[in-house]
């Protein structure tokens, strides 16, 4: 009789220690990359792409310019090949933006079409769902050039820069990253409602009205501007959190930019579009919502610690930390790389 307490009292003891509860806390990579056309603009630029990742080993990627096509599936692709190299990873076929997950996918989504892309895919990890949203949108009326004396939509030079902040506001609003961004919004309601976790990252082709502040108007060529660029706007107003200004608040000392990359192995006049301006602008971004389950511990800027600065490639001297390339950097924007613990759920 009292073996047959200790047995079943045992028993509880591991059943319980197996329930989600006790899982241990896990480290979550996310990692935002604009490949470039998968790394066809620079010379090993696909096998660059595979070297960043084998070296990181990010959970979950969010991919930009992804281009599959009836010929061509890019997911297939990459997945064989990182396989190759040992690392396993689950994908879809998508165009324009692309997902990687080291988890298997549960559930897939194509949530917004046409002039940009966005795609979502739900895992799980430690028993608890995510949903991860890649972005790359709308690239014309990249408003940012205004102020920096360029058209956003044809590239060329103005007479003088643009310095009336609703005409450039409108200018923004003339893209489709506002509709982009309303339906992402929509769509991780329904996420937020099922209690998972969520990421969204991408190539925006716009601004934060986080870095636009007093401290950088008379920087970065924003002649004098503080500018509230509306889609930064709308996901703060929803509640999501800009990973790297949460670590990083300040954008004088930590600018953060993700364009145009100094990228030794290509020639700066395929990397600067306003050759006599700074266009230096952070525009790849990994949002989360928040959750008392996660905590975010840092984040990176990944790429060259060059940027291009009126046509010329120079060293960033701003207090960024940088996690430099393994080998081939593949394109002409750097990557951002968050770092979150997912709390175990009894804690």
């Amino acid at each position: 009789m009292i073996n047959s307490i200790k047995t079943t009292f045992l028993t509880i003891i591991l059943l319980g220690l197996l329930h989600p509860a006790f899982c241990q806390d896990k480290k979550i990579k996310v990692l935002q990359f604009n490949i470039w056309q998968e790394g066809r603009q620079v010379p090993g630029g696909y096998e660059g792409i595979i070297s960043q990742i084998v070296s990181l080993q990010p959970d979950l990627v969010t991919l930009s310019e992804v281009g599959n096509n009836k010929t061509t599936n890019f997911a297939n692709r990459i997945i064989a090949d990182l396989k190759l190299k040992g690392k396993t990873y689950y994908s879809f076929s998508s165009n324009g933006a692309g997902l990687l997950s080291a988890y298997p996918i549960i559930d897939s989504a194509h949530v917004f079409e046409g002039k940009g892309e966005i795609y979502k895919l739900v895992t799980k990890i430690n028993d608890k769902e995510i949903a991860v949203y890649s972005a790359h949108l709308d690239y014309l009326n990249y408003a940012v050039y205004l102020p920096r004396g360029y058209s956003g939509t044809t590239w060329k030079k103005l007479d003088k820069p643009v310095t009336d902040i609703p005409a450039i506001l409108a200018d923004n609003l003339a893209s489709a990253r506002d509709e982009a961004i309303g339906s992402f919004i929509e769509e991780a309601k329904k996420d937020i409602q099922k209690g998972r976790l969520i990421f969204l990252g991408g190539d925006f082709n716009e601004a934060s009205h986080l870095d636009w502040t007093a401290a950088t108007k008379d920087k970065f060529d924003h002649n004098g501007l503080i500018i509230p660029w509306q889609n930064s706007l709308s996901l703060y107003k929803n509640g999501f959190k800009d990973s790297y200004r949460v670590k990083y608040p300040d954008p004088l000392k930590y600018p953060g930019f993700t364009f145009p990359a100094g990228n030794k192995e290509v020639d700066v006049k395929k990397l600067a579009w306003a050759p006599d301006a700074d266009e230096r602008e952070r525009i790849d971004f990994i949002y989360y919502y928040p959750n008392k389950q996660l905590k975010l511990e840092n984040s990176y800027v990944v790429g060259p610690s060059m940027s291009v600065v009126r046509n010329e490639k120079v060293e960033e001297t701003g207090s960024d930390v940088f996690i430099q390339p393994s080998g081939t950097w593949p394109t002409d924007h750097k990557a951002v790389m968050s770092i979150f613990l997912l709390k175990s759920s009894g804690k």
